[in-house]
């Protein structure tokens, strides 16, 4: 029996102990097994991610619609009116509780466009702006009458500055007329039918209120309002 040599028993030693090679076929397998098993988890949490979005947000509408649904008979109605005028933005607060018909006639006209272009015709420093189609001025009149008896008169003041009212005659065939005053005036309620106040742009009517007139008290330049945008709420 031929004897192996040492150096042909080390190679064979080393070819036993050497780790066996993993084919391309298996790493392509366990690439893809492990893609699969990625995917999926992601998918699952994606899918539970949505679904919990939703549930929240149907959650969220549910109650905004009953809310929206039981406050609707109060947002029937506007509760201010923005008048954009050639000087800037006055902002009113209408009283519909305690003007419900003049408010109810307000919100018609400005519906129907009624205001739009329609100009101040009427300036009394320290009384009172007024717009109308109408050349009727009867009230300014009458307060402008006893302007020099204003300061004696008691200081129980029924109404304050800047409130919004309109004349006490009907309006069918003078239109919709409107008076801004500009101090406290004691008789106001006498005058004019009060439906609103200025809470924003005391300062616009301020500035309307300084023009100069002419000795009807009529602006020397065209001031009047460009339209009305009645709001729910700002």
């Amino acid at each position: 029996m031929a004897r192996i040599k040492p150096q042909a028993l080390l190679q064979q030693s080393k070819k036993k102990k050497a780790p066996r090679s993993i084919s391309i076929p298996t790493i392509a397998l366990y690439s893809v097994v492990t893609v699969v098993m990625v995917f999926f988890l992601f998918a699952t949490y994606r899918h539970w991610s949505q679904r919990s979005i939703i549930q929240t947000e149907e959650g969220t509408s549910n109650f905004q619609v009953e809310e929206d649904f039981s406050d609707s008979k109060k947002t029937d109605i506007p509760r201010y009116a923005v008048f954009n005028t050639s000087k800037g933005l006055i902002t009113v607060e209408l009283f519909k509780e305690g003007s419900p018909e003049v408010v109810d006639e307000f919100i018609d006209a400005c519906q129907k466009g009624h205001f739009k272009g329609m100009l101040f015709q009427r300036v009394v420093k320290h009384f009172v702006i007024q717009g109308g189609d109408s050349d009727n001025h009867a009230v300014i009149e009458d307060w402008t009458s006893r302007e020099k008896h204003y300061n004696q008169l008691e200081k129980r003041l029924k109404h304050e500055a800047f409130m919004l009212g309109t004349s006490n005659t009907k309006h069918e065939k003078e239109g919709f007329d409107i008076f801004i005053t500009t101090a406290p005036i004691p008789d106001l309620n006498a005058k004019l039918n009060v439906f609103g106040r200025v809470i924003k742009g005391e300062d616009i009517v301020q500035e309307i209120e300084e023009v100069d007139t002419d000795e009807h008290y009529r602006p020397k330049s065209r001031i009047g309002i460009i339209d009305v945008t009645l709001k729910q709420k700002i």
